[in-house]
């Protein structure tokens, strides 16, 4: 889902000439919203916690290992993705580094698109996942983002007055026949209620649900072959990178899943109190498994700096809200929005981020949690074998993993080398041991930690666009600070420790990146930018 320019909306009356809506108490929505949520007269939350639980016990099912797949699409499925990988083997392997990588990419991303919506959904989930994925794969799947074909509006039609159970004139005054935006799940329409609130309404495609669980089920049978035969990210296996895109997929499919996470986000962020932070409003009745109407919001584009700073947003304060509201929804209510990108959220004209498109996010239980705060403080203090620790208890490291050998086995216990030092030669020798060191210990990237991964490499993004000057440590110590002081004490009975544990320690960050910080001159994005692009460059090469 995209947000539209401001020049494109209706006109609407400014929030500041209303009242301020009573759902705001509990909600992190706009001031003003065309209906009030009042969540015990919604009606299509009944069995929504038994609707959920039963979606997640579907992906074993999905996933299970079996003699064969529906063998009509495993042939197609086959054929298409048979004729990438022979064809990268016989033409672009023999390149070499990142040529071979770029060769691949591009025959795989072209059957993507043209084996449909649902290999397009995984194209663009390995297009959010930079530092996860090879650089190739990320930029070449970005294309996937643009390349799902719209439902024509007949069968959109069917659609909405299936669900709703009704003609669509007796719903809607306006329904736009083009679509705002059309992805792999969904479509979004701009319409106008026959009430005369302005909304948008997102409809999924008709077949998407049967033709999701089939090639989930082509996917699991084929990921194991392809394991060790292509290069693709180490810790994101073909059989692992299936497993956790069920996960993921499975829920966008029901859309009152997404309404109810709308709101559960919402009432974290009014909750911690990050009102720069705004969810629209899924409608209180127009909320089925295939139709969500929720409320229309308007701002600008996630990357508009022009625009922002036109109309005088501070786009330094911008980072800093994305950065706090996350970090702290995460770290107390272990919930937050697990695909963040820039069609997913805009700037509204107040300085405010809307989120949108909530298909995906991320729940933790609270011993994920638990373990993910561990992670966050023993980070911030440079604690090796309790972060590890962390990892293991995330399900990154088998439950049964010695801590100390890995220590051992990684050299954690030696003094870390700043990176841009290492010659090509032995910066890509460290690179593949640590892999191969990781790999045979049995490590796996889960489901929590790669959302969380993706959402900081979008903020990483963000900041190149809107803040390249700011401080990291700096902004990082305030962060930390204001988590000690307003939750040190519910942290440390969590997991031990003391309140004031809770802040960052730049002399275990120093020690832990091999970044001189002794100085007092900070650490900008820029200069991170700059060193990571000094490493990639001496990769490229070695591998060129």
């Amino acid at each position: 889902m995209v947000s539209l320019p401001l020049s494109d909306l209706p006109e609407r009356t400014p929030e500041s000439d209303h009242t301020i809506s009573p759902d705001v108490d509990k909600y992190s929505f706009s001031d003003n919203g065309p209906w009030v949520i009042d969540r015990t007269e919604l009606t299509w939350t009944a069995g929504i916690v038994l609707l959920r639980a039963n979606t997640r016990r579907l992906v074993p099912q999905l996933t299970a290992k079996r003699r064969l797949p529906p063998p009509g699409r495993l042939a197609v499925v086959t054929a298409h993705l048979g004729a990438a990988v022979i064809g990268w083997a016989v033409i672009d392997r023999r390149r070499g580094g990142s040529d071979s990588r770029l060769g691949l990419s591009k025959r795989l991303r072209s059957a993507a698109e043209k084996l449909g919506p649902t290999y397009i959904k995984l194209g663009q989930v390995i297009s959010s996942g930079e530092g996860l994925f090879p650089a190739e794969l990320v930029e070449e799947f970005k294309a996937c983002r643009d390349q799902v074909p719209s439902e024509p509006f007949d069968a959109v039609r069917q659609v909405v007055e299936a669900d709703f159970g009704r003609p669509l004139e007796t719903v809607f005054s306006r329904f736009e026949r083009t679509p705002i935006a059309a992805a792999s799940i969904a479509q979004v329409h701009s319409a106008q209620l026959i009430t005369g609130e302005e909304v948008v309404v997102k409809v999924q495609r008709p077949t998407i649900r049967k033709q999701v669980q089939s090639d989930l089920k082509v996917m699991s049978w084929l990921a194991p072959f392809l394991v060790g035969r292509i290069p693709i990210a180490a810790l994101a296996n073909p059989p692992a990178l299936v497993e956790l895109f069920a996960e993921t997929i499975t829920e966008e499919l029901d859309f009152r899943l997404e309404a109810e996470n709308m709101l559960d986000v919402a009432a974290s962020f009014a909750e911690l109190g990050q009102r720069g932070m705004v969810i629209a409003r899924p409608h209180p009745e127009l909320v089925t498994r295939r139709v969500l109407v929720m409320e229309r919001l308007s701002g600008f584009g996630f990357d508009d700096l022009e625009s922002m700073q036109a109309a005088g947003i501070d786009t330094h304060e911008v980072i800093r809200i994305g950065m706090t509201g996350f970090t702290e929804s995460c770290m107390v209510n272990g919930i937050f929005h697990g695909d963040l990108h820039g069609g997913n959220l805009f700037v509204m004209t107040d300085g405010r981020i809307a989120l949108l498109d909530f298909g995906i996010t991320a729940r933790m239980t609270d011993l994920e949690r638990t373990a993910f705060l561990r992670l966050m403080l023993t980070g911030a203090t440079g604690d090796i074998k309790g972060q590890l620790a962390a990892f293991r208890d995330l399900g990154a490291l088998p439950p049964d993993t010695d801590l100390d050998d890995v220590i051992a086995e990684l050299h954690l216990d030696e003094q870390p080398v700043d990176p841009t030092t290492l010659s090509q030669e032995q910066l890509v020798g460290e690179l593949q041991r640590v892999i191969k060191a990781l790999l045979g210990m049995g490590a796996r990237l889960p489901k929590i930690l790669m959302l969380y991964v993706k959402n900081l490499v979008f903020l990483d993004g963000a900041m190149a666009a809107l803040a390249p000057d700011l401080d990291l440590i700096a902004e990082i110590a305030t962060l930390s600070t204001y988590l000690a002081v307003t939750h040190g004490e519910r942290f440390a009975a969590e997991v031990g420790g003391n309140a004031m544990d809770f802040q960052i320690d730049a002399e275990a960050i120093s020690r832990n990146t091999g970044i001189d910080l002794s100085d007092g001159a900070g650490l900008t994005y820029s200069d991170l930018r700059e060193r990571r692009d000094i490493i990639r460059q001496r990769l490229d090469r070695r591998n060129n």
